[in-house]
């Protein structure tokens, strides 16, 4: 393999602890996600769970399950799900907003309150963006602090949602330190979806958005085919690493529900942005060896989020690095689509999961498939968390444009739509 691949000696299966599931549980994502539906900018429906079986057979597995959240809103990422109801909760926490409701506030009822209120966050692109679109939706001001790596396009995008960009020179990490500055210097409130001393309130309502995404998934699979034993419907789930939060709020939504029934998950991040990879070996938050910079600009973080790695570093079996190229190729690879696989828009940071699993498939000694027990029985859950929110960098990396690939996806759904019709009237 060309990744580094290390299993997490301290992972256990065990029933969800008490001490966790006071920070995050599915009861208080059950009531996040409530909350979520009521803001217009989202999509009415729960984003696609598409099944790839041609692909699932080539990698050697029974099932591969790819949710899309590049459909999750205009917004093109899952993080539609954090910053916005992190932001709801730190307003509805105010003294003036004791008697508001979620609703009226993401109709932007309560603009004019809130007219002298400023949020402010570091972003790589995609939590920026959200920010923005709550922060305009709720009538809030709102500033972004962006590195010297995120894409101009990107930039664009959070500006053209009415909030102020600041960009240093710095990386990510810079970034979150230069937030923190101006809010002191301000008396403005920072939205982060990373964590440090004194600072988890606002990260936890981040990470407890994203449990959206596990309930939707459970619900749709368990819709389509509910395993006759009573396990759970996914036996490994692959995800992002970043600084954690997205697997945090995904690990413990599964693993409150499953406990010690729960599915093997796999941590994937770039090789040169491993801090989470670090922190298992560490067996505590870490930061990244390498020079952190990435083509998977979203996963491209230099440190594990303290609060983050509470919830991963006893429940996730194996933590793994991709190369870039290896991202490269897993967005063309579900771009392509095949004769029973729909073409997905991947982004940068959205294949990492198919990439660890492609590399995983590679494994010609087998010996780290074998210690996760991935075989031709698994049913594999992956996380595509962006499109192309970049469409330019997507298309100079994919060889085609988002809006073809889209086109071919919507071909694809409209034929196997009128198969299953000629299917259903010759019964």
């Amino acid at each position: 393999m060309t990744t580094t691949f290390f299993a997490n000696p301290q992972a256990i299966r065990a029933p969800y602890s008490d001490a966790l599931q006071l920070i995050i549980s599915v009861a208080r994502a059950d009531e996040s996600r409530r909350w979520l539906a009521q803001w217009p900018v989202l999509s009415r429906e729960p984003t696609p769970l598409w099944h790839l079986p041609d692909l699932a057979a080539r990698i050697g597995i029974a099932q591969l399950a790819i949710k899309d959240e590049s459909k999750r809103a205009s917004l093109g990422s899952f993080k539609a799900l954090g910053a916005p109801i992190a932001l709801a909760r730190l307003i509805l926490r105010l003294p003036v907003a004791q008697a508001w409701h979620a609703a009226d506030l993401f109709a932007g009822r309560h603009a004019q309150a809130l007219d002298g209120f400023t949020v402010i966050s570091a972003t790589d692109g995609n939590h920026g963006r959200a920010l923005a679109a709550a922060a305009q939706s709720i009538g809030c001001r709102c500033t972004i602090v962006i590195h010297r790596h995120v894409s101009e396009e990107r930039e664009a995008s959070i500006a053209a949602l009415g909030a102020q960009v600041v960009r240093i020179e710095g990386n990510y990490d810079a970034s979150v330190e230069e937030a923190a500055r101006l809010a002191a210097q301000n008396g403005w409130h920072v939205v982060s979806d990373t964590s440090w001393d004194g600072y988890e309130e606002i990260p936890r309502d981040v990470m407890q958005g994203y449990g959206t995404i596990a309930a939707e998934a459970l619900e749709q699979s368990t819709a389509e085919q509910k395993p006759a034993d009573g396990t759970c419907p996914f036996t490994h789930v692959l995800l992002q690493g970043g600084v954690g939060g997205l697997a945090a709020g995904i690990v413990s939504y599964f693993t409150e529900i499953w406990g010690a029934r729960r599915p093997t998950f796999i941590v994937v991040e770039p090789q040169q942005a491993d801090c989470l990879l670090q922190s298992a070996l560490a067996q505590r938050a870490a930061h990244a060896t390498g020079s952190v910079d990435s083509v998977m600009a979203g996963l491209a973080c230099g440190a594990a989020s303290p609060l983050a790695w509470r919830f991963l570093a006893e429940s996730v079996d194996a933590f793994m690095t991709v190369t870039d190229d290896e991202a490269v190729h897993a967005m063309r690879v579900v771009a392509d689509g095949s004769a029973r696989d729909v073409p997905i828009v991947g982004g940068e940071s959205g294949v990492a999961g198919l990439a660890g699993l492609l590399a995983l498939a590679r494994d010609t000694d087998t010996a780290s498939r074998e210690r996760v027990a991935l075989d031709a029985s698994s049913r594999v859950l992956l996380i595509n968390t962006e499109g192309a929110t970049a469409p330019s960098v997507y298309c100079e990396l994919v060889g085609r444009s988002a809006d073809d690939v889209l086109a071919a996806q919507h071909r694809h759904v409209t034929r196997q739509a009128q198969q299953a019709q000629q299917q259903q009237s010759q019964q």
